[in-house]
């Protein structure tokens, strides 16, 4: 055969080749559709997938304390052995890296760590709240974003503080993160400076992600809302058992949990309860002497159940303080506090005071 006869040749079978080529079904490549777990999450997909729904039931949540070793680095063996005592005693949630955990405290990489930590850890067992709130809108859908990514349940989002905002301004904060995953709003206007006003909670509960609000204002505010069909949590661990049993909250977000999770749990869950609940006031009022959480690490040391190691700017309280917590321990029974070890009275020598970490 001719060598132009070849190339003729080759030329018409070039030509079949791109006219199928062209008028094929083009179909796009599998690596494309098929998901990849190495890649990383986008904010839409959320791990161990949670509704709103899945949120309301809860009657007892835990403010978590985030334990510390001597350089001020995570004490992750103790948070482990808290939260399953949280989990052993019937909490049904945690919220992690809130102030009682010091999430102030943290830097976000610290934060999202612990987070995920806890989902991972015990996310099959309790429901895992992120506190991943912030005064900056760019931080909170950041950290939120984040937050889903590990697999946290819900998140918890304070309203814009210190620099404070406008009310347009704080239903754009807050709908900037409701769309992510389910919510709770936490209203304490003593931390904030700024409360969060009834008719802003009633347009953000527009959003099916909306579970309901953390509210520090009193009863008459929480039974504003449930009057209204809102989910509420009291924030005040004095004023939560009739928050419960008479004005319709669902239950608490507590301190107080932390160190007598069984008896919380019996007061949140066992009706109507005047006599427990009055049997645990010499310990909320302890407790809140100071700004929270500084009486509870101090309790905490003081059982055992962490180290005595404080990040900066808390202290712990007065060796007259710690005395104290001792005879209310005694007064309410060492058995129905966590730990093991017998209560003790801190020596100013015992404690850590880190500034650097």
């Amino acid at each position: 055969m001719s060598s132009s006869i070849t190339n003729c040749c080759h030329f018409y079978v070039e030509r079949a080749r791109t006219t199928n080529r062209r008028t094929a079904t083009w179909k796009s490549p599998r690596a494309a559709v098929i998901p990849c777990i190495h890649l990383p999450m986008r904010s839409n997909e959320v791990k161990n997938r949670t509704f709103a729904e899945d949120i309301k039931k809860l009657r007892l949540i835990t403010a978590i304390k985030t334990p510390y070793l001597p350089d001020g680095r995570f004490d992750l063996e103790a948070y482990d052995a808290l939260v399953n005592l949280q989990i052993e005693n019937g909490v049904e949630g945690v919220i992690v890296g809130g102030t009682t955990g010091e999430g102030q405290l943290m830097s976000w990489d610290e934060h999202i760590m612990l987070i995920g930590h806890t989902i991972n850890c015990f996310g099959g067992s309790i429901k895992v709240i992120g506190n991943t709130g912030s005064n900056s809108t760019r931080e909170a859908i950041h950290a939120t974003e984040q937050g889903f990514a590990v697999g946290m349940h819900a998140a918890l989002h304070i309203n814009p503080y210190y620099g404070k905002t406008s009310i347009e301004g704080l239903i754009s904060h807050f709908d900037s993160v409701l769309p992510m995953g389910p919510t709770i709003i936490y209203n304490v206007p003593s931390r904030t400076g700024q409360d969060i006003p009834p008719h802003v909670i009633q347009t953000l509960a527009k959003s099916p992600n909306l579970a309901g609000v953390k509210e520090c204002v009193g009863n008459d505010r929480v039974e504003q809302y449930t009057s209204n069909g809102l989910v509420v949590w009291s924030g005040n661990d004095d004023e939560c058992h009739d928050s419960r049993w008479h004005h319709g909250a669902t239950g608490v977000i507590s301190v107080t949990s932390n160190l007598v999770p069984g008896l919380m749990r019996d007061l949140m869950f066992g009706g109507n309860n005047p006599v427990l609940n009055s049997k645990l006031m010499p310990l909320v009022e302890w407790l809140f002497h100071e700004p929270n959480p500084i009486a509870l690490n101090t309790a905490l040391a003081q059982l055992g159940v962490v180290r005595p190691v404080f990040r900066l700017p808390y202290v712990p309280l007065t060796k007259a303080k710690r005395e104290e917590f001792v005879k209310i321990v005694e007064k309410i029974g060492r058995e129905n506090f966590i730990g093991e070890r017998d209560v003790q009275v801190l020596d100013d020598n015992d404690i850590f005071l880190v500034g650097r970490y």
